[in-house]
């Protein structure tokens, strides 16, 4: 039979669901800011699976797409337990930005500590009320400072058993991702805890393919665990990469790209051309390896070695 869910001084009980709000700081005007998490408790025991978006605060599809899969399931049906994070950085989403108001990136201080820095707090405060509950984790991501990423799924592939989940997820490309120190996927795998990172889209923007591929992908992976028993077909399988790399201007002006997300180029294509202001090209950027394109700026008016466009290497 299956127990009742405590967690954050709250109990859930079996076959329900419930709305919490985990402490995470006050403002100076002694506001308490909290981190929303929905309790998802199956009626029948399984695992426990976390799903959190907007540890940048900026990146928001995510938001989205943990909205749609709290809507999808009913607990009542669900085996296991879905804690599901729409905003982890409260601060940074409501201004607007990716970072906490001490400009410190939240996903460079994991596993934290209970009495650090603010990012540190909030870091320490996930790992112990959520990270530490779980067999396995999705974090939502999106571009930044600028840039859209094609959805992907970047995740140790050496790992047998999350690149099957990647490939369960059905995103168009699964990237090989060493471990950055300081990050929630390097301080739940330090904790045991495989977590699969999702990017998608651009910040600020609710990116329906991004959305889409985002909320299809979670439901699948709960399906391949057994927690619920209908998820969307995947339609395209997913292809994998073990290596990517961004290209880079060499020098200032207005950048025009000749290709999209997802189209694969052949080595020597051009893919961009920077033009003065009056037209007049400054320079072509040609692929030195073919690839697919998993990113690329948004923003037309480059400096000399901003990044432009990110290619990845496909597996034969």
């Amino acid at each position: 039979m299956t127990k009742a869910f405590d967690i954050a001084g709250s109990t859930v009980e079996p076959g329900t669901s419930m709305r919490l709000g985990m402490p995470a700081g006050r403002l100076f005007t002694q506001q308490v800011i909290e981190i929303p998490l929905t309790v998802v408790h199956g009626a029948k025991p399984g695992p426990t699976v976390w799903v959190s978006a907007a540890i940048h605060g900026d990146e928001i599809s995510g938001t989205d797409v943990v909205r749609r899969v709290i809507e999808a399931i009913d607990p009542a049906n669900l085996r296991g337990t879905l804690l599901a994070l729409p905003v982890v950085n409260v601060f940074g989403f409501v201004q607007h930005t990716r970072y906490l108001p001490d400009r410190r990136d939240l996903n460079r201080f994991f596993p934290g500590s209970k009495d650090g820095s603010l990012a540190s707090q909030i870091a320490h405060l996930l790992m112990t009320h959520v990270v530490s509950r779980c067999e396995l984790g999705i974090d939502l991501h999106a571009g930044s400072d600028h840039r859209t990423n094609l959805p992907q799924i970047r995740a140790d592939l050496d790992d047998p058993h999350v690149r099957e989940l990647c490939a369960t997820f059905g995103a168009p490309l699964a990237l090989h991702a060493p471990l950055r120190r300081g990050s929630l996927r390097h301080a739940a795998r330090q904790a045991g805890v495989p977590c699969l990172l999702y990017e998608a889209g651009e910040p600020m923007r609710f990116d329906p393919a991004a959305v889409r591929y985002g909320t299809a992908g979670v439901l699948r992976v709960l399906k391949k665990l057994g927690m619920i028993k209908k998820a969307p077909a995947i339609k395209v399988p997913t292809r994998f990469s073990r290596r990517s790399r961004w290209m880079r201007t060499s020098r200032a002006g207005v950048v025009h790209l000749d290709v999209a997300l997802g189209e694969e180029v052949k080595p020597s294509t051009t893919v961009a051309v920077v033009r003065d202001i009056n037209g007049d090209v400054m320079c072509r950027l040609r692929a030195q390896r073919g690839g697919i394109v998993i990113g690329h700026t948004l923003n037309p008016l480059v400096s000399r070695g901003d990044a432009v466009l990110h290619l990845a290497a496909l597996e034969e």
